[in-house]
Order: structure tokens, then sequence, then C-alpha cells
């Protein structure tokens, strides 16, 4: 891609989420309806709501040249990279630490920021969990409260769901297979266990805090396992706003329409200014199932009036995705 102006919007939709879709009725989007009748479709990326890898994880992996199959495309690997470390040919993963609430026909995955989970805690939890990781050949680092990274043969091949998938739904439709899954899945009722008793969740239960009872695994793969370029950051003129993520992760429709608003008056709004400048645009609406993106050129006095007299296209443009 050039680095003409690209907004990608994931969370844009939520499927045939009940909330999402009574939102979305009654969500009045200004500026998004003018960049739709000025600009042109361009590509789409369709697919399910099985798909492990969600349309804008597929979108942005185009972005940076990195061809991988569906629920391996290897962003562990890419962002130590991104982050000055040495990914080597090795696989890598983010292991999420979790609370799964049991229910009476699945486990239900709560939203990591749920946890409350503090640095502290993290890494004491870290330092438990890393002599049963190396047993399996893993080695496994803490990077975030809610972010662990992990470097093993185990990752290689092995397709994994996205955190972004699972959150809010039941987590056994999403359990990783391939050859490492046994492993993984081994190591998961493993931490269980220690989990179960260990006198951080101890601490957390008194305190009224969720238990860290499981952890995630994504982001799965090693960079020399697919087709990648030249390593290095995004396009220059790629913009990816996340105000529509945790909203729909938490089902906060009110937030989710908030959010979106805040889009539509600000990036909306840039990129239209754009489009008068006579630059070049493109935006990226992705949702649950697919990904739909718009480009063009701005100037010119017709895509101005196409503009006010074009009909109303938003609300169908975010039920189509």
């Amino acid at each position: 891609m050039s680095d003409a102006t690209h907004l990608l919007i994931p969370f844009a939709s939520c499927g045939d989420e009940p909330g999402c879709i009574e939102v979305r009725r009654t969500l009045a989007l200004p500026a998004l309806e003018k960049l739709l009748a000025r600009l042109k479709p361009s590509a789409v990326d369709e697919g399910d709501e099985r798909a492990l890898s969600l349309p804008y994880e597929r979108v942005l992996s185009r972005e940076l040249g990195i061809a991988a199959p569906d629920g391996c495309i290897p962003w562990a690997a890419w962002e130590e990279v991104q982050a000055g470390h040495d990914a080597g040919p090795d696989a890598w993963a983010w292991i999420t630490p979790c609370h799964w609430q049991v229910g009476r026909e699945d486990i239900l995955m709560t939203h990591p920021q749920q946890l409350e989970l503090t640095a502290a805690e993290s890494q004491t939890l870290v330092a438990a969990m890393q002599p049963y990781f190396a047993q399996d050949g893993i080695a496994l680092e803490y990077r975030a409260p809610t972010l662990w990274v992990a470097r093993g043969e185990v990752f290689r091949g092995l397709a994994s769901a996205s955190l972004d998938r699972v959150v809010g739904h039941g987590v056994g439709a999403w359990l990783p297979t391939g050859d490492g899954a046994r492993i993984v899945r081994r190591l998961q009722q493993e931490m269980q266990m220690l989990l179960y008793t260990h006198n951080i969740n101890e601490e957390r239960d008194a305190g009224g805090h969720l238990p860290v009872n499981s952890f995630w695994v994504s982001g799965t793969g090693a960079l020399a396992d697919s087709r990648t370029k030249l390593l290095g950051p995004p396009p220059a003129g790629l913009r990816i706003t996340h105000y529509l993520r945790d909203a729909a992760l938490l089902g906060d429709w009110r937030a989710w329409a908030s959010g979106w608003h805040q889009i539509d008056t600000q990036q909306c709004t840039r990129l239209l200014a754009s489009l008068d400048n006579g630059d070049a645009v493109s935006l990226t609406l992705c949702g649950a199932r697919n990904a739909r993106t718009f480009s063009g050129r701005g100037g010119g006095w017709f895509g101005k009036l196409a503009a006010k007299i074009a009909p109303r296209r938003a609300q169908a443009m975010l039920d189509s995705l």
C-alpha cells in the first residue's frame, strides 16, 4: 500500500449481536455517510464468524506484507521485532492471563481488563508458571499485566483464535487445534490446578477481585513460516482506531455508539478534509465476518455534490459486516 491516508476501523459492526443491531438502527454518522458517497469500493475481505483471525487482523496482516493461514498470523513474533527484540526464526505466542467463568453449557471468557490485575500480581504468576512451561520447552516472559509472551516450537503451525474472538463467549469452540494443541490443553489444566490455590488468588478473592484461573494462547507462529516483506512498522499513512474494541467486547453498546460518534466527528471528518484537499484516502470498515475498503481521491465539485444527495448507506454497510 502507498502512504495515502488509510483509516482502519475494527469492530465497526458486531454481526448479529442483538444489542449492536438495536444500536445500529438509530446510529447517525453524517461524516461516514459522506465518505461512503465520495469513495468507491476497492477491496472486500469476506469470511464468517468461525474464522480464527478477525477481519481487521487479516486486513492489517496484508498491510504489513504478512501472509499466513487463518489463526497463524504471527502477531507475537512481529510485535517482538517492533519492540526492538530479536524474534529470530523461533515461534512465538501471546499468553493472556484470564478468568474463565463456568456456566451450565460452556465456559465463558471474561474480558482481561475485568481482572484489574496489577503488575506485581502478574509478575508473581509468571514466576510461578515458568517452570511448568519450561518442561515443554517454552520460555515464558512478562510484558504487561495482562500480556505475556512465550517462545517455543509448540507454537509453530499452531492455529489459535484471536483473543478478541473469544472474549464474552464460550471457550469450547475456540480451543487451539494442530500438533501443539495437546500440550497447550495440558498446560491449561495444570495451570488451573496451580492457580486454584495460589496465594495471589486467595488475596484477590478476599479483596473482591476475580481470580486468574487460566490463560489464553493467541498470535501464534514464526515470521520465518510466513511470506513476509522487509519487516518494519505499519505504512506511514495507516491509522487504526481502537475506540470501539473494548465497548464491543464488553457488550456496552451505549459506549460503542459513543465511540462511533467520536470516530465520525474526528477521524471521518479529517478524511473528508483530506478529500477536499485533493488527497488520496482509504477507509476500511471491519466487522465480525467481513471487511470492506473504500478508496478515492478528492477534489472537484461532483464528489461533494454526490455526498449531499446520496441515499443513506452507513446502516446497510455496517449490517453487511
